[in-house]
């Protein structure tokens, strides 16, 4: 099903007018509205005239988190206080939180992306939606609903967390469809396996996950543990939320539509800024063509992947991969560039191990060393099996990664679980030496 045809259809030639018209039309804006991008784009000697089409767009100097915090709490808004209707907030772990203000026309196209992309993972109007999602200053909770809606869906607003509400729900109350983390969907998984509760008691179809880096090992597990497709949803606060882009269910595992009407994409080397070739991996930088309260040039969003179109497929708009990791979670081991996620595609391929896991970093003088901690299944004979599996995890990992790693199996129910949050992967113990 495709939400708004015409425009998720559009073909490329008349996409890229529509981008040009509006980034043109962006430029302009901020220049005159936002003090920051009038000074940043001054002191880069960039006029909004020079900017005559979205082939232009690499001419704007980027913008980074830190110009958000810089600007704390409301000095990046390109309107009065009077048209802002809602304000969301991220969690501010490093600092203070990056604020984001919406006006009710950006509240209305955040409804509208998330609603294409509730429809492309195979949502209808009709069905339930439990959303379980953190509400409040998370985008999340809020953005899964007003989209929801938006579509026609029934939306059963229970948040994060509270594992035993949210399976009583999933009983009572029927729903078709569920949105979560992908660490929480896990959770939900195993305990429906601990309980013994038949899956034929409940009557989900689609999962809807995101917010967190996720791989197909990861899909398999949930769709098998809950009965179900799981689908990517994709976004950030900065940009709009959740909705940003979005799998489509009948083409799982070739990557997420992009809206590119409202989110101009593009992949850059995270050490240069350079532009890179479609299909390379780097650093997504997203500008917003449509945001009226607080817009966004070339925003550095550090998340690592790639962008291609597939001109096979139902819509013309471009696809993103899975996120690999974030440029600032990269870890350098030993020279090598190490995201989670490769250790996790080889842990897919042992049948014995479960896919929750841990990578532990330490510093033994100037070595830097990566522990593996990772979960035997219930049905593994521990006896017979431990030591040829740890030498072959060891071995295969060497192969494709290119680094040693210790390898160390745990008891089922050892590594922390999601508690309806994003679930971090990586426990760095190398700043305790530092």
């Amino acid at each position: 099903m495709l939400f708004q045809p015409d425009m998720e259809t559009l073909p490329l030639e008349k996409l890229r007018s529509l981008q040009s018209e509006r980034i043109r039309n962006l430029v302009a804006y901020v220049y005159d509205r936002v003090p920051f991008y009038k000074k940043q784009l001054d002191e880069h000697g960039i006029k909004p005239s020079d900017i005559k089409g979205i082939g232009d767009i690499h001419k704007l100097p980027f913008t980074v988190k830190t110009d958000l915090r810089d600007n704390y709490p409301f000095d990046l808004f390109a309107v009065p206080m009077s048209e802002v209707i809602r304000i969301h907030a991220s969690s501010g772990t490093t600092g203070k939180p990056t604020v984001v203000g919406y006006s009710r026309k950006d509240i209305n196209i955040f409804s509208e992306v998330v609603a294409r992309s509730l429809a492309a993972a195979g949502c209808r109007p009709g069905m339930k939606l439990q959303n379980a999602y953190g509400y409040g200053l998370f985008t999340g909770g809020l953005g899964l609903h007003y989209g929801a809606e938006k579509l026609g869906m029934a939306v059963i607003p229970v948040s994060g967390g509270m594992t035993d509400r949210q399976i009583m729900l999933l009983r009572d109350f029927q729903p078709e469809a569920m949105s979560c983390t992908p660490s929480y969907a896990q959770t939900l998984a195993e305990e429906f396996a601990k309980r013994d509760i038949p899956l034929d008691s409940i009557n989900l179809k689609i999962g809807i996950l995101g917010a967190e880096p996720w791989t197909e090992s990861i899909r398999k597990q949930v769709e098998a543990g809950l009965h179900l497709d799981a689908v990517n949803i994709y976004g950030l606060s900065e940009i709009m939320g959740p909705g940003v882009s979005n799998e489509d269910i009948d083409e799982k595992g070739t990557g997420s539509y992009i809206w590119e009407d409202h989110f101009f994409p593009e992949i850059v080397n995270k050490d240069t800024g350079e532009p890179l070739p479609e299909g390379e991996f780097g650093v997504l930088v997203f500008t917003t063509l449509t945001k009226e309260a607080m817009p966004l040039l070339r925003y550095w969003t550090n998340d690592i992947t790639n962008i291609y179109y597939e001109h096979s497929y139902k819509r013309t708009h471009i696809k993103m991969g899975p996120i690999r990791g974030r440029a600032d979670d990269m870890l350098i081991i030993r020279g090598v560039n190490l995201f989670h996620t490769q250790v996790e595609e080889v842990i897919q391929h042992f049948p014995d191990l479960s896919p929750y896991y841990q990578l532990v970093v330490t510093r033994e003088g100037n070595m830097d060393e990566v522990e593996v901690r990772v979960e035997t299944s219930p049905e593994m004979n521990h006896a017979e099996n431990m030591e040829g599996i740890k030498g072959n995890l060891r071995k295969k990992i060497k192969d494709n990664i290119g680094l040693s790693m210790k390898i160390t199996l745990e008891e089922p129910g050892v590594i922390p679980r999601s508690e309806g949050g994003k679930l971090s992967r990586i426990v760095d113990k190398r700043k305790v030496y530092s």
